[in-house]
């Protein structure tokens, strides 16, 4: 798999990464190991977690398959902090105390001494931005992590953020942004790319693929068996089941089938060589569902197609 740098920084990571979310839940250790070797023999360096998927147990699923399935060394290792679960209840805290007590829980969990990239899951107004930043500061003085960076900040957000780490001696710089990015949502195009583009930092895309909508498995209805078809997860996929997102998974489709490819592979190579980006991260339930997408690493859209879906898919 190829491999990129992480916005003007000197990390090198796969073009696609894995990610967890669904670690120590709807996937259990033996589909988790599988995955972990089909990313591996693919190429792929980049693993993402968080403190706050599944409560800790996706961490936990990683650290248990490191050193076993691959080398502690071979793999970028992220994680982020700032999302909680206090009783049955979601938290956001990105204090120090916060950050700093999450991230060596992390490190345990883990059973690693550093991660390769630590951002800030999400933004809060609860906490100073200076306080939130001089975490990573901390993080990264104290050899906790080697680089770090921020999640789901808007655009404005963004450029505070790097721009308050790159004004003062010390500070470490902000290298990433993960955030949503897909052809059904491209949001972040009208102020988040610029602000990263200008500030050196790389773009890793999470829900690349619209939440699973433009795989085209949700044209006719929502699949008894999938994770749509839960209350938990209904919502979370509603949103793009609207008639500009049909408009652009038809498209996808179309796509797909004067390639013969499969309308992921089109709709991931798409935001996977879209301006700014490093890796988008792609989650699966299965390891036949990650084999899947990792057989986009030798496709790239012919530039007809690529303008055919810029056009159909544009921001109003």
């Amino acid at each position: 798999m190829q491999q990129r740098y992480v916005g003007s920084s000197g990390l090198r990571v796969s073009r696609l990464g894995l990610g967890t979310m669904t670690w120590g839940k709807d996937t259990d250790e033996h589909e988790a190991r599988d995955q972990l070797i089909a990313f591996c023999e693919a190429g792929g360096t980049l693993i993402d977690t968080a403190a706050g998927y599944t409560d800790g147990r996706s961490e936990e699923q990683v650290g248990a398959l490191l050193g076993d399935v691959v080398r502690r060394e071979d793999v970028v290792l992220a994680t982020k902090a700032g999302i909680w679960r206090r009783g049955h209840e979601r938290a956001v805290d990105t204090s120090r105390r916060a950050l700093l007590n999450g991230l060596d829980t992390s490190l345990r969990r883990m059973g690693v001494d550093h991660v390769d990239l630590w951002q800030v899951h999400i933004w809060s107004d609860e906490a100073p931005l200076e306080e939130t930043l001089g975490a990573l500061d901390a993080a990264v003085s104290s050899g906790r992590a080697t680089y770090v960076g921020i999640s789901n900040y808007t655009g404005w957000q963004t450029a505070q953020a790097a721009t308050w780490q790159r004004a003062g001696a010390g500070r470490a710089p902000l290298v990433s942004t993960q955030v949503e990015y897909s052809l059904v949502n491209r949001e972040i195009e009208r102020e988040v790319v610029p602000a990263s583009a200008a500030l050196g930092l790389g773009i890793l895309p999470w829900s690349p693929l619209g939440r699973g909508v433009l795989t085209g498995k949700y044209r006719t209805g929502i699949p008894g068996d999938s994770r749509a078809a839960s209350p938990v997860f209904a919502s979370f996929v509603e949103r793009y089941l609207d008639e500009r997102s049909r408009g652009i998974v038809e498209a996808v489709v179309r796509a797909a089938d004067g390639l013969d490819w499969t309308p992921l592979e089109v709709a991931l190579a798409w935001v996977r060589d879209r301006p700014g980006v490093t890796a988008p991260i792609v989650g699966a339930r299965t390891a036949a569902q990650l084999k899947g997408a990792l057989g986009v690493e030798d496709k790239e859209l012919p530039p007809e197609i690529r303008e055919a879906l810029d056009d159909v898919s544009e921001l109003a």
